[in-house]
């Protein structure tokens, strides 16, 4: 999982991020372990609390789990919790936004289906 770093967004964000998107292309799967917070720290010359907090976030929510003195570890419900949680991201960020302005311009659901279809 070697990437590199961008300026665009928060550096735990992107850790977070590439830990979710190696989950849901299927290059980690359930029961895989993932690398430590220090491992990631020497990795990207970053301070481990800063890999901490995105590795905490995937705790959190359920994606990843933790085995005192093995590692951190996928865990079985993972790419479901993650599908999950993008389609809600999804939704909100390009279906509600599409919706209102097809209100706006006239569009029935309809010919927004058929549109979709299309295209």
């Amino acid at each position: 999982m070697i990437y590199s770093l961008s300026n665009e967004k928060p550096i735990f964000q992107q850790i977070r991020e590439r830990v979710e998107d190696a989950i849901l292309d299927g290059q980690l799967q359930s029961e895989d372990r993932i690398p430590s917070t220090n491992e990631f720290a020497k990795e990207y010359q970053i301070n481990p609390a800063t890999a901490g907090k995105g590795v905490n976030e995937l705790v959190e929510k359920g994606v990843i789990y933790k085995k005192r003195g093995v590692g951190m570890f996928v865990s079985m419900d993972a790419r479901k919790i993650l599908i999950a949680e993008r389609k809600e991201n999804f939704f909100a960020q390009h279906i509600e936004p599409l919706k209102k302005e097809a209100v706006r311009l006239g569009i029935s659901d309809e010919e927004l289906q058929n549109m979709l279809q299309r295209g």
